[in-house]
């Protein structure tokens, strides 16, 4: 798995964890020693999922521009989710993923921030009319 941010390898990775939740497509957790810490700063706001716990926001700040709030993790993940602590999931929509080669869609409404790859099939939460699913 490969995140760029204009020409910036952000993250790079064989490694990562592959969250699926009812009516998701998958989010990819990538481990925090193959992410290019030095590019990211905390980001603004918080969210808490029920499940998973309070999530912090990361901006990737490079020397040519800043991308706020381009990924997410859990500094302190509620105990089934523990696997994630030490991860940082990006937003496709923000960055340019890839997985083996392929390159990553951005889940529609952008709030879970689903991985699409050729092999995924929908429908997914997230769009238009599709909250209450």
């Amino acid at each position: 798995m490969r995140v760029t941010v204009g020409p910036h390898v952000v993250a790079d990775t064989h490694t990562s964890l592959r969250v699926l939740e009812t009516s998701h497509p998958p989010v990819f957790y990538l481990p925090r020693d193959d992410v290019r810490m030095d590019l990211l700063r905390p980001g603004a706001g918080r969210s808490v999922c029920e499940w998973k716990g309070a999530a912090s926001y990361w901006d990737v700040a490079g020397p040519d521009a800043v991308v706020p709030r381009a990924a997410w993790s859990y500094e302190q993940p509620l105990a089934p989710y523990q696997a994630l602590r030490g991860h940082l999931a990006f937003y496709p929509s923000t960055a340019r993923c890839t997985v083996d080669g392929a390159v990553v869609v951005a889940q529609e409404g952008d709030f879970y921030g689903g991985w699409i790859t050729p092999e995924i099939e929908g429908p997914f939460k997230g769009g238009p009319g599709t909250w209450g699913w």
